[in-house]
């Protein structure tokens, strides 16, 4: 694994946007796993930027993201379409039918997630994976559980990630109880994968992931058995990483 120590968070949005940015430049029809929330903000800013500048060219990259809200519309200021709408996919000229995210208002969700891994295997894999860690070690919505979920499927979200995503809604109440999200074996088959992190109060949590046992009590810890990671993440987030 390779780490990345950055003074802050903007450093990190820069360090991890230098290697998006390569992995576009010597791979320009590169799959890319995307992550949302608030850590990949950064770094989808700087990557913005450079496509402005004219030095990054989205024209045909492919994107799968690693989750959607189950019952929210892509339209939704909530979900992860829009976010990704506003944040990278409006501002960087990247076809919208090479953009991918699984539906939230599917009729059968059981067949959508079989859709959503077939259009991942479509592609061959999953050339670079963006991924943020959860407080309790949940990567996309693979929650802390007794097993690794292999395929995209529908997790029922924990009391923990509802109150972590609640400032996103209204209300915690607003947050939804599902979500889409890929599962553990198309990010483990990606050629490579990179982790972002930030502040002290992910510094647990990443030392649990990266320094504890492999356990799906702590679902990111499995990226130890990835043959290239990379972590990025500031001094607070990797305060504890021994």
């Amino acid at each position: 694994m390779k780490i990345h120590k950055t003074a802050d968070y903007e450093t990190m949005g820069r360090k991890a946007a230098d290697i998006v940015a390569a992995q576009i430049t010597l791979k320009p029809d590169s799959v890319l796993g995307l992550a949302t929330g608030s850590t990949p903000l950064g770094l989808y800013a700087r990557l913005v930027e450079r496509h402005k500048a004219g030095e990054l060219d989205f024209a045909r990259v492919r994107t799968v993201n690693l989750d959607e809200y189950e019952g929210l519309a892509a339209a939704h200021p909530q979900s992860y379409r829009f976010y990704m709408e506003q944040n990278l996919f409006s501002k960087t000229g990247i076809c919208p039918g090479n953009t991918h995210l699984p539906d939230g208002l599917a009729a059968d969700p059981a067949a959508e997630c079989a859709r959503y891994d077939a259009v991942i295997r479509g592609f061959g894999g999953i050339d670079l994976q963006l991924l943020g860690i959860g407080h309790d070690g949940h990567i996309g919505f693979n929650e802390p559980g007794g097993h690794f979920e292999n395929d995209t499927h529908v997790a029922v979200l924990t009391p923990e990630t509802i109150d972590a995503n609640k400032r996103f809604f209204t209300s915690a109440a607003e947050v939804p109880r599902r979500a889409y999200t890929m599962g553990i074996r198309p990010i483990m088959l990606a050629g490579r994968v990179l982790v972002v992190v930030s502040g002290v109060d992910k510094a647990d949590i990443v030392r649990r992931a990266f320094s504890g046992p492999v356990t799906p009590a702590v679902p990111a810890s499995i990226l130890q058995m990835h043959r290239d990671v990379t972590l990025v993440g500031d001094e607070a987030a990797l305060g504890k990483l021994l």
